[in-house]
């Protein structure tokens, strides 16, 4: 097939040697199968913040370190150099993630190189080596639905183990191979501790995973794990090997105005002091 421009660097500096298909095209990347020597990998060129229709909302970069002051000045403003240090540190958030789940044991693909905008990283294959299908794409018996769901909340717990929340979670961003589901496309994911919307978020991924699989088991759809899974790592309970039961019990307790009032006004003194520390953090 024709090379695309994106991936011509990559074959002259020998990362790779040979671009066999196009696998996807999605609304953040188009992903490719090429040859590493004997290897066939997965190349993820993202597109062009222009070409692009995901929405970099302020929600999902909450929290994000950036290691450079120069460059979060630069991001705080809307200069052309800011926003391409922005647009620069959306991709690396990917490849970090990538990195620091792989780490922790979560069923990811492995990162290999990101370069000039091109990710290069472990191809997850099937049983005969070809492409694993996504799991949206399957058709599933009630007993494989309950298994992978149970896989998929492993996972889900153990990325949030490791301080992320995947953000986006669906059945179209997790592969299935011969071990089970693999977790995919990670751009947003979130820093469970830095980010105010990271329990909502969550709660979102689990509740997308929770409809899926219960049109093949419905006994899923009275379940409750994203809160439960939540309430665990709020409260410093939280391991790897937690024992889950999809049960939470709600707190349908009439709230005091004026405790709820006070809270209100340290949350907004906590902030008006984080701003200032941010603040004075950036003056050089």
């Amino acid at each position: 097939m024709k090379v695309p421009k994106r991936l011509e660097s990559l074959l002259d500096d020998g990362l790779i040697d040979e671009v066999i298909c196009q696998l996807m095209s999605g609304k953040e990347a188009q992903v490719y199968v090429v040859r590493c020597g004997e290897t066939h990998r997965c190349a993820k060129v993202f597109k062009e913040s222009t070409n692009r229709s995901f929405k970099q909302a302020v929600q999902y970069q909450e929290g994000r370190n950036v290691r450079n002051s120069r460059r979060a000045r630069a991001m705080s403003k809307k200069t052309h150099y800011g926003q391409k240090e922005q647009e620069n540190a959306w991709l690396n958030a990917e490849v970090d993630a990538l990195k620091t789940l792989d780490a922790a044991g979560v069923r990811v693909p492995k990162p290999i190189t990101f370069v000039d905008g091109v990710l290069l990283m472990e191809l997850v294959t099937d049983a005969d080596g070809n492409a694993a299908p996504r799991l949206g794409d399957l058709a599933l018996t009630s007993a494989q639905a309950l298994d992978y769901h149970h896989q998929v909340l492993a996972e889900v717990v153990r990325m949030l183990c490791a301080g992320l929340v995947h953000g986006d979670l669906s059945p179209f961003n997790v592969l299935v191979d011969t071990n089970g589901p693999v977790i995919i496309d990670l751009p947003q994911a979130v820093n469970a501790a830095g980010n105010n919307s990271a329990s909502k978020m969550l709660e979102r991924d689990v509740e997308n995973m929770r409809n899926y699989f219960g049109q093949f088991s419905p006994q899923l759809l009275t379940t409750d794990y994203g809160k439960e899974i939540w309430a665990l790592y709020e409260d410093g309970n939280l391991q790897p090997d937690s024992n889950l039961t999809g049960y939470f019990e709600h707190d349908n307790s009439i709230a005091d105005l004026r405790d709820l009032l006070a809270v209100i006004e340290d949350a907004k003194s906590e902030e008006a002091a984080r701003v200032q520390r941010e603040k004075e953090s950036l003056e050089p």
